[in-house]
C-alpha cells in the first residue's frame, strides 16, 4: 500500500447545552438540513453534498469539540493508519469497527497531540444531493476547521507525519494552513490553549456567501468579523457567533492548489494581509471573536 493518508475532511462534531436552540439555529438561519435527532444528538447535511452529514450536535454541559471526521480511501487505509498511530505511541479511542452513525462506515477513533478527538473512516454511504435553487444561500460543504494549539510545530506535524496533510501557507511562523486535498486547508492552527477557533461552511459563490450573512444578519445573529477576503487561501469570509458561542463561518472561493506546482508562501502578518478589500473594518474585526479558553472535553472519550 502507499503512505496511508487522509483524504477528506467529513464532519465535525459539536457538543454544548442549549440543545433545542442549537438545534433550531443550525437549520434555521445557518441553512443546514437535520437528518436525524433523538433529543441529545443531532445529525445535519448540507443538502447539496452527497455526504450524509457534515455536522453533529450533542447535548452537554459545558461547550466543546467533540469530534473531527476524517475520510480515507478504503478499510486497507483505516486499519494501516490505526496501527501506523499504534506504532507511534498515538493513543487510540477504539479499533476500526462498523460505525453506527448515518451512512455507517468503518472507522476508528483517536486522540490528536493535544487531546481532540479525531475519527478516521472509509465506506460512508453517500446520499443523492439536491440540485440547490440559485440564490439559495445555504452550505455547500464543510470547509475547514481552525484549532487553537499551544505548540504549533507539534500540531503540524503530528497532522503532516501521521494523517498525510501537507502545509499551504503559513501566516507569519503562529498560522499553518493545511490541506488533504485539493482545496487549500481542510485544517488550521494559531496558537492558543487547544481549544476550536472556528468551523467554516463553503457557500458555492462570494454572492450566495453575501446573501447568507444577510439572512443571518436579518435573523439578528452577531457577526464578528467580516466581510472580507484573506490572502491564505485567498476565500472571502463571514465570521458569525452561533447561540452557543462558537464562531462559525460562511466562506466562499477557497483557493484550489495543484500538489505538483504549489509552493507555500509565508504572508508577514498584517490587516490587509488577513482582509485584502478592507471591508472588515466594518465589524469587530478578529480580537472580537471567541476568546480561546481550554476545552473541557480534551482527553475524554465522547460518550457517541
Amino acid at each position: 500500500m502507499s503512505d496511508p493518508r487522509v483524504t477528506k475532511l467529513r464532519y465535525v462534531g459539536l457538543a454544548g447545552p442549549n440543545y433545542a436552540t442549537e438545534r433550531d439555529f443550525l437549520q434555521d438561519p445557518w441553512g443546514l438540513e437535520e437528518v436525524v435527532t433523538d433529543g441529545e444528538l443531532a445529525y445535519f447535511r448540507a443538502p447539496g453534498s452527497t455526504e450524509p452529514f457534515i455536522t453533529r450536535w450533542r447535548g452537554a454541559a459545558k461547550r466543546s469539540l467533540d469530534v473531527i471526521g476524517f475520510a480515507v480511501d478504503n478499510r486497507g487505509t483505516v486499519d494501516a493508519l490505526a496501527q501506523r498511530f499504534a506504532r507511534g505511541g498515538v493513543k487510540l479511542i477504539s479499533d476500526p469497527k462498523r460505525l453506527d452513525s448515518p451512512g455507517g462506515g468503518y472507522g476508528f477513533r483517536c486522540f490528536d497531540p493535544h487531546g481532540h478527538t479525531l475519527e478516521i473512516s472509509s465506506d460512508v454511504a453517500t446520499v443523492a444531493p439536491r440540485e440547490l435553487k440559485r440564490g439559495e444561500s445555504i452550505p455547500a460543504v464543510l470547509s475547514h476547521v481552525v484549532l487553537h494549539t499551544p505548540d504549533i510545530k507539534k500540531s503540524v506535524n503530528f497532522y503532516e507525519e501521521q494523517l498525510g496533510f501537507k502545509v499551504s501557507d503559513w501566516l507569519g511562523d503562529f498560522m499553518s494552513f493545511l490541506r488533504c486535498n485539493e482545496v487549500h486547508h481542510s485544517i488550521a492552527f494559531i496558537p492558543g490553549p487547544a481549544c476550536l477557533n472556528h468551523v467554516a461552511y463553503e457557500m458555492r459563490d462570494v454572492d450566495e456567501m453575501m446573501r447568507g450573512a444577510g439572512r443571518l444578519l436579518k435573523a439578528k445573529v452577531t457577526l464578528k468579523w467580516g466581510p472580507g477576503r484573506h490572502t491564505a487561501g485567498n476565500n472571502t469570509f463571514s465570521y458569525f457567533l452561533d447561540p452557543v458561542g462558537n464562531s462559525l463561518e460562511y466562506t466562499a472561493e477557497v483557493d484550489r492548489v495543484d500538489d505538483a506546482t504549489w509552493k507555500p508562501t509565508v504572508y508577514p502578518p498584517s490587516f490587509e494581509i488577513t482582509d485584502q478589500w478592507g471591508t472588515s473594518v466594518l465589524s469587530d474585526g478578529p480580537q472580537g471573536m471567541a476568546k480561546p479558553t481550554p476545552d473541557p472535553a480534551l482527553w475524554q472519550t465522547p460518550p457517541v
